[in-house]
């Protein structure tokens, strides 16, 4: 689980080694236990290496056990980026002196500087990713491989950006240590809360009417951008959402609906929620430090704290992850964050763009109507 004072968030080592994992030639090692190692190495898909220290190398120091790993990694690496943990930060370890003979970046992101925002920003701060004004395109930001929504996101940003014309520039981060380098002048965001990456970030795709405000300022900004086209399609989604939840609502009550997730992401899904369902938003439960927003957003990063809101506010619909899932079985459900256990996904689903805004609503309204059969029944 994430460290000791927020079991339900990965911390900022986690949160940097995802940042980091993105890049194909960037060999990532987790410098700690195996601990360390395991919990963001079931979040995300590439390799990682870890030095798995012991309690003899934790006294003595890990320098060597460091020096060994470093040794073994392949030689396709074209850089090897080291992270430290919470026991290396503590017993000050100099990763950068062990690896002098070879290409590292070192990254101090130990799990009790915060969350994986936190690591997420350290990360991309150690990489100073920089601009080419005469590169072509749109960056893209937000993408981090333990997000499970990942794929669906940067498959959905692409295609927008195809049908306005626009081809996508250097991808924060699913991408290569020399395009990090090279980013395009501007950049769209799939989730605002991961700031980072370079360019000026011209707008989100977080929900209907971010993604028609960022492509109309993409019209104006950069050459050859036609919005109209994806103009088209944010207006059919609204249609065809419209319908949707008018002919839920002819035969049933607004739900009631808690939502738990990074900041951004939450208060999207709630504006979606009582924009077009009508829904009470009872909770937002945040697990890093609240945007600005028109509902009221606390920050929830524990299990028992989950727990409290849940049993206080008893929500018709839960949006979150397997913890909420697991503390309020009896609701509808639906994940919008991770970790999302138990379940197989196998296809890129979007939370962004217009597909992952009509993906939301799909989701929410099966997990409503399942719960209307099952309470009938």
């Amino acid at each position: 689980m994430g460290n000791c004072t927020n079991p339900v968030w990965p911390c900022a080592m986690a949160g940097a080694v995802s940042c980091l994992s993105g890049i194909e030639d960037l060999a990532v090692v987790i410098h700690g236990s195996s601990g360390c190692y395991y919990y963001p190495a079931t979040l995300m898909p590439g390799e990682l290496f870890g030095t798995f220290l012991q309690e003899r190398e934790v006294i003595f120091g890990g320098a060597a056990r460091l020096s060994e790993v470093l040794q073994g990694i392949p030689s396709h690496y074209l850089k090897i980026a080291v992270v430290t943990t919470c026991v290396t930060a503590v017993t000050g370890e100099d990763p950068a002196g062990v690896g002098a003979d070879r290409d590292l970046l070192v990254v101090d992101s130990p799990g009790f500087c915060g969350g994986m925002e936190e690591g997420y920003r350290l990360a991309m701060e150690a990489l100073a990713p920089a601009v080419a004004p005469e590169t072509p395109g749109v960056n893209l930001d937000g993408i981090h491989p333990a997000d499970p929504f990942s794929r669906g996101n940067l498959r959905e940003a692409e295609r927008l950006l195809a049908l306005s014309g626009t081809t996508p520039a250097t991808i924060f981060t699913d991408t290569t240590l020399d395009r990090l380098g090279r980013a395009a002048p501007v950049s769209l965001s799939v989730n605002p809360d991961l700031a980072g990456g370079a360019g000026r970030r011209i707008g989100s795709l977080l929900g209907l009417p971010a993604v028609a405000a960022a492509f109309r300022a993409l019209g104006e900004e950069c050459e050859g951008c036609d919005p109209g086209p994806v103009l088209e399609e944010v207006e059919r989604a609204e249609e065809r959402i419209t319908h949707a939840a008018d002919k839920y609502l002819r035969r049933h009550d607004p739900p009631t609906v808690a939502i738990f997730g990074m900041s951004a992401p939450s208060v999207y899904a709630a504006e979606m929620l009582a924009t077009y369902l009508d829904c009470g938003i009872a909770a937002i439960g945040s697990r890093n430090d609240p945007g600005p927003s028109r509902f009221r957003v606390g920050k929830t990063t524990s299990l028992e704290e989950i727990r409290a809101v849940l049993d206080r506010e008893q929500p018709d619909l839960v949006l979150g992850s397997s913890y909420e899932r697991m503390v309020h079985p009896q609701g509808a459900f639906v994940g919008i964050t991770l970790p999302l256990r138990g379940r197989i996904q196998l296809r890129a689903r979007p939370l962004a763009g217009v597909e992952g805004a009509l993906d939301l609503m799909e989701q929410v309204l099966n997990a409503c109507m399942d719960r209307e059969r099952r309470s009938r029944s």
